[in-house]
């Protein structure tokens, strides 16, 4: 296909992103990879850099999947802008940290962040390349929304403040992957931007924030949506400069300002909250069972079963701090085994290993109760079987590349979504 959208694809991991947008073997995450798949997208450029270990192995596992030709494993925050290509979608999962601003620098062409956040890695790239990006699709934890407490929301509207002033309108949502058919619960907000300059953002100017929100949009049509409050939707202008927002959004609010959905341009936020509306079938954890193919080792010993229970159990009793002092501890119980007949509870990173464990997924079948083999982590994020297998990397590794990944069918709905607004004909959009 010609005319394809370039992507350059930022904190890759395994390469989430790339499977949602180019698929696997020209077939698509949704078909479990049977299907025909003909991608709109190319990454021309992708970057992995994992800080707390010494070997690499997320970005092995890429560079084994795909090449290492157009990959970086490097420190983003090291990286010359100009060493990246010219591209039309930058994309990446990047991780909720601590986005304040210290100061505007006058003489710069960018902000000055908290050392390490890789928010400002991202903005960097938006502000200095010469060849401006049309689009980026970002992800994140949903709690980006509230964070941090003292000034719930403040983090989030640093975010669409700088993409302003950097002349892009943005779109978002909290999508729980489960609620849409696919094996896992897991919610994330997705991140939209489009730059002044594109059709989409012109498409954007031409339709009330509400309209594009839950019928217009990118995000409504890769994920359909209703709304109780349509009416009432939350709308207010992001006030000063981003050092403002840093030391005085929503100051010492109870509640955040942010719904579940929403839009911004040209400084406007209008956001309100939504749920899903979804009718076609649901994937169950039963339906990713490896069926008499799992090994010994995954399968929990007789005598360490009574650890599980204690663990996954509902607690009230008196614990001993560091220093001795005494204190009441109570927390409710988690359901155990983990049931088949609904979709997977949220893969952690700490999912692997023998241990026992409070959070580790526990499914009971014929032989006994047994944890979750990789491939099953990898099935309940839409990745192909076996994508994480490589010499040297262990299963608890394998866990750990599944628990810090995103469910792949949502990347591959919105894309598509996106590809059809981009490649969407003119006239459509001023008609």
């Amino acid at each position: 296909m010609e005319n394809k959208i370039k992507v350059v694809e930022l904190f890759a991991g395994v390469g989430g992103f790339r499977l949602g947008l180019e698929g696997w073997n020209n077939k698509s995450a949704s078909s479990n990879y049977k299907e025909n798949f003909e991608s709109s997208y190319e990454i021309v450029w992708s970057n992995q850099w994992e800080p707390s270990t010494k070997v690499q192995h997320a970005s092995m596992v890429y560079e084994t999947r795909w090449d290492k030709k157009n990959h970086c494993n490097q420190d983003i925050s090291t990286v010359e802008v100009d060493i990246i290509p010219d591209h039309d979608l930058l994309v990446g999962g990047f991780p909720c940290q601590d986005y304040s601003v210290a100061t505007t620098l006058k003489n710069s062409k960018g902000l000055l962040g908290k050392k390490g956040v890789l928010w400002w890695s991202i903005h960097k790239i938006l502000s200095e390349k010469e060849n401006k990006i049309k689009y980026l699709f970002l992800e994140n934890v949903d709690r980006l929304l509230i964070s941090p407490s003292g000034q719930r929301g403040r983090d989030f509207a640093i975010i669409l403040k700088s993409l302003n002033d950097l002349g892009y309108a943005v779109e978002w949502r909290v999508v729980n992957a489960a609620e849409y058919g696919m094996p896992q619960r897991r919610k994330r907000i997705f991140i939209l931007a489009y730059l002044q300059d594109s059709t989409i953002y012109n498409e954007i100017k031409e339709t009330t924030s509400k309209d594009w929100i839950l019928n217009e949009g990118t995000l409504v049509n890769a994920f359909p949506i209703q709304s109780d409050n349509i009416l009432f939707p939350n709308e207010f202008k992001l006030k000063g400069d981003i050092v403002e927002i840093s030391e005085n959004f929503n100051k010492n609010g109870k509640k955040g300002m942010f719904e579940n959905t929403g839009i911004m341009i040209d400084g406007i936020v209008t956001t309100i909250k939504t749920k899903p509306s979804y009718e076609d079938k649901f994937t169950i954890l039963k339906d990713i069972i490896q069926n008499g193919e799992v090994t010994d080792e995954f399968y929990i010993n007789e005598e360490d079963l009574d650890k599980w229970f204690y663990l996954k159990g509902a607690k009230k009793e008196m614990r001993k701090n560091a220093q001795g002092f005494e204190y009441n501890y109570s927390e409710g119980g988690m359901i155990f085994p983990d049931p088949l007949d609904k979709a997977s509870r949220t893969i952690i990173t700490g999912e692997g290993g023998k241990s026992a464990s409070r959070f580790k997924h526990v499914i009971k079948v014929e032989k006994g109760y047994r944890r979750l083999s990789p491939v099953e982590l990898e099935r309940l994020n839409m990745f192909p079987d076996n994508h994480t297998k490589f010499d040297g990397v262990t299963d608890t590794k394998r866990a750990f590349f599944m628990g810090n990944a995103l469910v792949v069918g949502v990347i591959e709905k919105i894309g598509i979504a996106l590809n059809q607004k981009i490649k969407k004909p003119i006239f459509d959009t001023i008609s």
